[in-house]
């Protein structure tokens, strides 16, 4: 009996051939408890229902030849008819499982694919959000921006004002001064009381006490003059 393996969704069967060369599985599968069921039940009783049912009209029954061919004398299934029955139970619960088992792979493929689309748009609404929020800061640097430049235009216009008065100022101080040194040096400080003493001087040389007096007025004038 030959012998060989498959696999159905990643399940290894191995299953060897008879001398008929039905398949009948040996190991790697495991079968249902309504398998192992189905395949415990009398063939006598499968073969009694699968009869057709007499007509109303009477038809006759078969012929003692044909149910010889059926079954044997003591009423057992022939070994070759009951690997059939087997193989067909085995080979149903084999497409059973490998339906469930490609059911299982597509939901989890479905299940994958729906995992990527929701990454997939929470990503792209991250990005959206990234993006209004980078709008929002651009806007608002740009605002301080403005802000900022304003404050220091007006900072310059101010400090242009202050030096222009304080040009002004100045200018006009420098001049004020200007216009009492000349007449400073224009005017004489006490020009008559120069004018007495040196002529006091003059007329007594030799008795310049009698200068003293007007001295004194003289010096008294400077002081409060230079006050």
């Amino acid at each position: 009996m030959g012998g060989s393996e498959s696999s159905h969704g990643g399940r290894k069967v191995s299953f060897g051939l008879d001398e008929r060369e039905q398949v009948r599985v040996l190991q790697g599968i495991r079968l249902t408890e309504d398998v192992v069921n189905r395949m415990k039940e009398s063939p006598q009783s499968k073969r009694d229902n699968q009869r057709s049912p007499r007509s109303s009209s009477g038809t006759a029954p078969s012929s003692p030849g044909a149910e010889g061919k059926a079954k044997s004398p003591t009423g057992i299934v022939s070994p070759p008819l009951r690997y059939e029955q087997e193989q067909a139970l085995v080979q149903e619960e084999l497409l059973r499982l490998a339906k469930r088992e490609r059911e299982a792979a597509s939901e989890a493929l479905n299940t994958a694919l729906q995992r990527e689309r929701n990454n997939t748009n929470e990503e792209r609404e991250r990005a959206a959000q990234l993006a209004i929020e980078l709008q929002g800061r651009e806007a608002e640097l740009k605002r301080q921006e403005a802000f900022y430049k304003e404050q220091l235009a007006r900072i310059e216009r101010k400090n242009a004002e202050i030096y222009k008065l304080t040009s002004e100022q100045y200018q006009e101080a420098a001049t004020k001064a200007e216009e009492w040194i000349k007449r400073r040096n224009t005017d004489p400080v006490c020009a008559s009381l120069q004018s007495e003493i040196l002529k006091c001087y003059q007329e007594n040389k030799r008795e310049v006490l009698k200068c003293s007096e007007l001295a004194k007025q003289y010096q008294r004038c400077v002081s409060a003059a230079q006050k």
